[in-house]
């Protein structure tokens, strides 16, 4: 199993010195925020440099990280929507999303992960089945690139107190079917799980087909096992469905120490791990075989 960190947990510390440190406690990943990249409060990637580009992804693997990709696409930027009823806006954001992409391949990812509550938010007038005909609109413009990249694009369900638009995996999977792309996949993330009536091992096994990649944290905003949740049997479902994807520490609340935050939370993943096993394989006895021991 994969383990990667969101970079927006670092500790307030040079960038090398933050991925040498994720790599010490065990990381071997790294998925980039693209507004942490940039100085200016409204961060455009457009006008992120190429040598920036290439020092984060040598930064990386100097460290012994993989770049996994992006996400928080649209966080502290300025005129994008996804389901604007504005066919201008729509425009602009499958434009951006493009520029998206190449930093994506620039960094050396391969998984977008769209969340950004606020700039898929359905504004007044627009109902869901609209909402869901203009982002489909809006990703279909951008497949093509992406297929050409190798770069998956992986819709995220946020919970209702972050959004009112794509809260549930049913509606993730619908708009990946209206995609209809390769590159169009699906993204679960524990805390936005956690509000779905149904338990997460049900939701996993549910979408197993067209999951790209996977969020752990807790949902009180922390890192996994820093709070309620109990991973065992999510990770023995992962296991059990032969999920080859990263699974991504991102947490939401920052009051324990960034340095703490890293090391328990991947501390917390390892030590469940075992009895996850072990479960996964009762329920799948072929996949320890054909997989051997986690």
């Amino acid at each position: 199993m994969k383990f990667a960190i969101c970079n927006e947990a670092f500790p307030p510390w040079p960038e090398e010195r933050s991925l040498a440190f994720a790599r010490q406690c065990g990381y071997t990943g790294v998925e980039f925020a693209p507004y942490t990249m940039g100085k200016d409060t409204l961060t455009d990637v457009r006008y992120l440099p190429a040598s920036d580009r290439v020092a984060m992804r040598q930064a990386a693997e100097a460290a012994g990280l993989e770049v996994v990709g992006l996400h928080w696409l649209f966080h502290k930027t300025a005129g994008f929507h996804l389901t604007s009823p504005d066919a201008g806006i729509r425009r602009n954001t499958a434009t951006y999303l493009t520029h998206l992409a190449l930093l994506c391949r620039d960094l050396g990812g391969s998984i977008m992960v769209l969340g950004s509550p606020k700039q898929r938010d359905l504004l007044p007038g627009v109902s869901h089945d609209q909402g869901m005909a203009y982002a489909c609109e809006v990703l279909q413009a951008v497949m093509p690139l992406l297929e050409d990249l190798s770069i998956t694009l992986a819709i995220e369900p946020l919970g209702p107190r972050e959004t009112n638009f794509l809260n549930t995996a049913a509606d993730g999977a619908r708009l990946v079917e209206m995609v209809g792309s390769p590159a169009c996949r699906l993204h679960l993330d524990c805390k936005a799980m956690s509000s779905e009536k149904e338990p997460i091992p049900v939701l996993l096994k549910r979408h197993a087909k067209i999951l790209a990649h996977f969020h752990a944290n807790d949902p009180n905003g922390r890192g996994p096992g820093m709070g309620s949740l109990d991973f065992r049997p999510i990770l023995a479902t992962l296991l059990e469905i032969d999920y080859q994807g990263w699974v991504s520490v991102e947490v939401f609340d920052h009051e324990p120490p960034p340095e703490v935050m890293l090391r328990e939370s991947i501390d917390n993943l390892r030590a469940s791990l075992p009895a996850a096993a072990a479960e996964g394989a009762s329920n799948n006895p072929g996949a320890a075989t054909a997989h051997g021991p986690a």
